[in-house]
């Protein structure tokens, strides 16, 4: 990752809270506080000479923004700080770092093996990209370990989950799963974007990989797109920076100054989302027009147990079934007055949305089914407004159906 001038000290003893609030700051010469926003998109050299060592990596400064850019670099840093990965790089949104962290290692005749229960633009990925380009792929369900231990292979070069899966919530065994895929010889990618670091940290569990939609909780205010991809220092050099390089799915300076900003209130934020989550999930499962509702904090989630030992919180979003199919959930959409509709998450503001109908709606009814998407699966991401006001809107938005 390019570097410039005015380096932090070592941060490596900081404690998350502080490196999250400092990490990977690097000040110009007018010493600002608040981390500067380099909006340029090449940089000067004193001469033919500096060019020449800076294009053959004798010399680490900055070439070109899609190659990397101060402030870029700063947001880099920070969350492979946060996060106890050797290297990271910034991506325009979260799906151009799950393309990234499987195209820049597969090609013709290798094999992918990947959770079935992922968001729709993932699957699509998986499904429909990845084999015009000679790719086989495999799914299988995420919980079942025996389905990891027969779908790996010779071939197999990398492996790609969620969890929490969105939207059902399936928690998978990580360090199970690592397990079994690394003794296939391949990489474990793990789409952490619902936990975010704060909450989970796939990398302590075996992974090899770690994406993120900063879109989500990162920003956490709904404002800009971004992702992030984390890794070893040499999957970072051999395979990952030549991709994104070339490729070219840079993100803005702007953009990672505002998840620089995010990721200083992250760790609040995320304990505000799992309180208040838990909080509206006990409330919905005491409702008489609400089946099943899912929490990984509730002992009553299918991976509880395995949830808590993974996780250390049950994150901001809470799914539920509202008995009545498609018209009840669209009736109780239509009638809150707080809630926003929308198929984001990870905001300040409330969202709930309709899956069936949105962010799955491709998917066959059958692979709904397979997957608890039923046409009253309601997936609520809570925000940080008052509990105690939610749970008023959600309780007069019910009282509609």
């Amino acid at each position: 990752m390019n570097v410039s001038p005015g380096s932090t000290k070592d941060s490596a003893t900081w404690r998350r809270r502080t490196k999250a609030v400092r990490g990977g700051t690097r000040r110009s010469g007018f010493g600002e506080t608040s981390e500067a926003i380099f909006l340029t998109s090449g940089y000067a050299y004193s001469g033919p000479e500096e060019a020449e060592a800076r294009f053959k990596g004798e010399d680490d400064g900055f070439i070109y923004s899609r190659y990397g850019n101060p402030t870029v670099g700063m947001f880099e840093e920070r969350i492979a700080e946060i996060e106890g990965a050797e290297a990271a790089m910034a991506t325009a949104s979260g799906m151009a770092a799950v393309s990234a962290s499987m195209l820049c290692q597969l090609k013709a005749g290798d094999h992918v093996v990947a959770a079935r229960a992922l968001f729709g633009s993932c699957r699509y990925v998986i499904e429909e990209i990845l084999p015009r380009f000679g790719v086989a792929i495999t799914l299988v369900d995420g919980t079942d370990l025996n389905q990891w231990q027969d779908a790996v292979r010779s071939e197999t070069v990398c492996a790609f989950l969620e969890t929490p899966s969105n939207p059902m919530l399936e928690i998978i065994d990580l360090k199970a799963v690592c397990d079994i895929v690394h003794g296939a010889g391949a990489n474990v990618i793990i789409d952490n974007a619902f936990a975010s670091p704060v909450l989970q940290r796939p990398m302590e569990f075996g992974a090899d990989i770690v994406v993120y939609s900063a879109t989500k909780l990162i920003d956490g205010q709904g404002r800009c797109l971004g992702g992030a991809v984390l890794c070893s220092a040499e999957f970072h050099k051999e395979s990952l920076m030549p991709f994104l390089r070339h490729t070219g799915p840079a993100l803005s300076p702007f953009n990672a100054w505002v998840m620089l900003k995010g990721l200083e209130t992250l760790e609040l934020r995320a304990q505000s989302h799992c309180e208040g989550a838990e909080n509206v999930a006990r409330f919905l499962s005491a409702q008489d027009r609400i089946g099943c509702v899912l929490y990984p904090a509730l002992a009553s989630h299918p991976q509880h147990n395995l949830a808590m030992a993974q996780m250390d919180g049950g994150g901001g979003v809470v799914t539920f079934d509202v008995e009545g199919g498609k018209p009840a959930a669209f009736s109780l959409l239509n009638g809150l007055r707080i809630v926003d509709i929308s198929n984001n998450l990870g905001d300040a503001k409330s969202l709930i949305t309709h899956p069936a109908t949105t962010t799955h709606q491709r998917l066959s009814v059958g692979e709904r089914a397979h997957l608890g998407i039923t046409d009253g699966t309601v997936r609520l991401s809570v925000g940080l407004e008052d509990p105690e006001d939610l749970k008023e809107d959600l309780s007069q938005a019910l009282a509609t159906l």
